[in-house]
């Protein structure tokens, strides 16, 4: 029987061995939560292992039928992304076309599905950023950061252009604006929050993409998705919302529900991000 809806989770597992084993004993854990889920696709981002590492992770979902495509860091430990879909995709890319950042596994990308039930799904994983300080360190990581967003807006321009159902989701590392972070006072001069960062994804949603859980949830604080593991930021809900869904319109217009998978208690986390998820109708 044809499915109507199509649930598109995302998620920063902060290193995939972590998130699966991480309280296993308490039947905690990125596997639980994927067998509870619902989900058809789940995005990854920072998954910081080989694919063959991931795959050894992940071995009970892909046993069970999950197909994992990924784009590895060159960088041992750092980044890397992933799609987790149940069906097989049609056509997988790596990358989308910068010689700086396609070895970096930040950007993977599947076709799911064919003739009006294909949909493409991206998963992203931006630099962190860095102020614009004296620090040689904070330079580079501003000057990469700043990179990045350079060559990949065109992409993603060209991508709505196609006129597919797109979606784009991932760890963004840039609060959209003031509603998407618990203290926007306190960071206006920190990375993620930055003005020309704020001004890069405003030119997205301008050209057309539609950030899906702004559009569902309305003027209201957050949902965030992401909390410091230092003090009480989970508890006091002190969060960014930098993990989020860019689809376009014509996907957008079919968007039924959105959800954050936020834990019960600060040590039931198994990332420092939590899932949101995303139902579109068919």
């Amino acid at each position: 029987m044809r499915k109507t809806s199509i649930a598109i989770a995302s998620v920063n597992v902060n290193g995939i061995r972590a998130a699966v084993k991480h309280r296993h004993e308490r039947n905690l854990g990125m596997l639980p939560w994927l067998e509870s889920a619902d989900a058809d696709v789940v995005l990854l981002q920072e998954i910081r292992a080989t694919e063959k590492i991931a795959r050894t992770a992940l071995a009970p979902a892909l046993d069970a039928g999950w197909h994992l495509s990924m784009a590895e860091s060159s960088v041992a430990g750092r980044s890397g992304v992933g799609v987790l879909s149940r069906t097989e995709p049609a056509r997988v890319r790596i990358g989308y076309g910068s010689d700086e950042f396609d070895s970096l596994g930040r950007y993977v990308e599947a076709e799911l599905g064919d003739g009006d039930d294909a949909v493409t799904v991206a998963s992203v994983y931006l630099p962190s950023g860095a102020a614009l300080t004296e620090n040689p360190k904070d330079v580079e990581k501003y000057r990469e950061k700043e990179r990045f967003l350079e060559s990949f807006g065109p992409y993603l321009d060209a991508l709505l252009a196609s006129g597919r159902d797109v979606v784009v989701a991932g760890d963004w590392n840039i609060a959209p604006d003031e509603r998407d972070i618990k203290n926007w006072k306190g960071n206006l001069r920190n990375a993620g929050f930055l003005p020309h960062e704020r001004e890069w994804v405003a030119k997205r949603l301008a050209a057309g993409w539609v950030d899906v859980a702004r559009a569902h949830h309305g003027d209201v604080p957050g949902p965030y998705a992401w909390w410091s593991w230092r003090g009480k930021a989970f508890d006091n809900d002190a969060g960014w919302r930098i993990d989020y869904h860019l689809a376009s319109p014509s996907l957008a217009q079919r968007a039924q529900r959105v959800r954050v998978d936020r834990a019960d208690a600060y040590d039931l986390r198994w990332s420092d991000h939590a899932p949101v998820t995303a139902v579109f109708s068919r």
